[in-house]
């Protein structure tokens, strides 16, 4: 796969994927322990190695790895984009990881049951979140997926 960098819109906002080259940063399946938002370098870091991290390996087409922190070999081109695993489609225990969540959520619907999706995703976010919190995520997680 040849190095490239992401368009705002294609990924999260806060994504290294808005400014690092492809293998410079890490993907990981999902938000949790090994890696945390880190506000000065506006991403999310693997907490061991300090690398950048994306969390969502479905929005920039490349498999789970340790790119950046370990060196693994990027894939060749033309592979299918990873979709979403069962574990990324469990509801998250942070605020922080709701997006992610929503993210998934969206990208596992088929595209006629989009709506549908969504509005289930935001009932059921509610039963773990304040109503403002799920309206800001839905917010920013629509805004980059129907801008894609």
């Amino acid at each position: 796969m040849r190095s490239r960098r992401w368009s705002e819109g294609e990924v999260c906002a806060v994504c290294p994927a808005l400014t690092c080259e492809a293998g410079a940063f890490d993907v990981i399946d999902r938000p949790g322990p090994e890696s945390q938002f880190d506000p000065s370098r506006d991403c999310r870091v693997n907490i061991a190695t300090g690398a950048p991290t994306c969390v969502h390996p479905y929005r920039v087409g490349l498999p789970v790895g340790l790119y950046a922190s370990e060196g693994a070999a990027l894939p060749e081109s033309g592979r299918p984009a990873p979709v979403p695993s069962q574990a990324a489609l469990v509801m998250p225990v942070l605020e922080t990881d709701l997006e992610a969540w929503l993210v998934a959520v969206i990208a596992t619907a088929p595209e006629r049951a989009t709506a549908q999706a969504i509005r289930q995703a935001e009932a059921a976010a509610r039963e773990h979140f304040p109503s403002a919190v799920v309206v800001d995520a839905l917010r920013v997680v629509l805004s980059h997926h129907l801008a894609g």
